[in-house]
């Protein structure tokens, strides 16, 4: 692996992380940034970028980690006391996660 795909794939899981911890945290915790909207998209745009450059020959595991993750942190808000999960949510993460993949495999094409 060379140290630009070692350094993407630090990024790839401090990123998801983060969004782990911002998912997950009191609201009174949870960073903000924009509108919540677009903080979805981007974080698992980023998120998605990262995955697929830091290990671009697992595109389908890159997708299942990205979008499953997605999914676990969106259904895990069911369990904390102060969020909720929202379909509508999760789309939008979705939306981000597969648009980051996307752009990285566009953008490191042979």
């Amino acid at each position: 692996m060379t140290i630009y795909r070692r350094l993407a794939a630090t990024a790839a899981w401090l990123s998801l992380g983060f969004i782990a911890f911002a998912t997950l945290s009191p609201l009174g915790v949870r960073p903000h940034v924009a509108g919540v909207g677009f903080e979805h998209v981007a974080a698992f745009a980023v998120t998605g970028v990262l995955f697929a450059l830091a290990y671009p020959r697992h595109s389908l595991i890159v997708a299942i980690l990205v979008l499953g993750s997605a999914t676990i942190l969106e259904l895990s808000q069911l369990l904390t006391p102060d969020r909720h999960a929202r379909f509508s949510d999760l789309l939008v993460k979705l939306a981000g996660g597969s648009i980051g993949i996307a752009v990285a495999r566009f953008w490191d094409r042979p």
